[in-house]
């Protein structure tokens, strides 16, 4: 299995000078990308931008940029400046967010299989008077269901999917056919105790389970409405979660390369995560769980 190991990580929890040392251990730790989310916290072209700056050999992109948050020229224009002074080290991964998430600011919720297309398509004709990037920016489409692939498959360079079961990752390959990147992010739990891994496991994704974009997905792929009611049941939580000791997170991190993965991106569950509002997502670093599954040997 020759997939790419990489991070999804919220850089909130960390002040600037201790970001950049972490990014470096990441990079010296052997892992291809870091991939910086965007809802309320740090802007994540101008801190990808800053890291890369910091950084030599890493990939530092954005994952997953909001499309309401900025016209599509503008992130065109941003992707390719980050990639050409950075040598070809950025990715620029692209989403539709939630209704939840972009009305309050103003928007208006469109379709997102024709926002993102439109978006994208924009992206390819997008008028650029910087010079070009040598190796431009690969851009990544984020979103679970089959039409939002195919836009993947259409206009992009690769997909990006996000808390789904290994059948929707061999789906997506089915959409994409064989030359498209493929990353898939799994919520990861250092725990080999079933009750508490699931129970942190739970916790961790409570706002994801919550959202009804993922429960239409869930249940295309059979899930009933049960495995997402009362915080999701250990068939929902096993499938969209790697929990387990290094070697089991291997085995289960495994299973999605195999499916079609070629880029896996580790979320992982910090202990203590979920228990208030100021925890909800993983703020802190879990080097414990990084360094197991780092450059040492220990790759999926």
């Amino acid at each position: 299995m020759n997939a790419k190991l990489s991070l999804l990580q919220w850089t909130e929890g960390t002040r600037g000078d201790e970001l950049v040392a972490a990014a470096q251990r990441l990079e010296s730790l052997g892992y291809h990308e870091l991939w910086l989310p965007e809802i309320a916290g740090r802007e994540p072209f101008a801190t990808a931008g800053y890291l890369l700056a910091k950084t030599e050999r890493i990939k530092i992109s954005s994952g997953i940029a909001n499309v309401y948050a900025r016209d599509a020229d503008c992130a065109a224009q941003a992707a390719n400046a980050l990639a050409e002074f950075s040598g070809g080290r950025f990715s620029l991964g692209l989403g539709v967010s939630h209704p939840v998430l972009v009305e309050p600011r103003g928007h208006t919720w469109v379709p997102p299989v024709k926002k993102m297309r439109d978006y994208v398509g924009r992206i390819r004709n997008a008028t650029i008077e910087s010079p070009l990037a040598d190796k431009p920016a690969p851009v990544i489409v984020a979103g679970h269901g089959p039409g939002l692939v195919r836009v993947a498959r259409d206009l992009a360079d690769g997909s990006f999917l996000f808390l789904q079961p290994v059948e929707a990752v061999r789906m997506a390959r089915e959409i994409l056919g064989p030359d498209k990147e493929l990353h898939v992010t799994v919520r990861c739990v250092l725990d080999a105790n079933p009750a508490t891994a699931r129970d942190l496991a739970r916790r961790a994704c409570a706002f994801y389970i919550s959202l009804p974009a993922y429960h239409a997905r869930w249940a295309e792929l059979g899930f009933e409405e049960g495995d997402w009611a009362r915080g999701g049941s250990d068939r929902l939580i096993d499938a969209i979660c790697a929990w387990g000791d290094a070697a089991m997170l291997r085995d289960k991190l495994r299973a999605f390369a195999e499916a079609g993965a070629t880029h896996l991106v580790l979320y992982t569950c910090n202990p203590g995560e979920g228990y208030t509002p100021a925890s909800a997502v993983s703020k802190d670093w879990h080097w414990e769980l990084l360094e197991a599954l780092g450059a040492a040997g220990a790759r999926p």
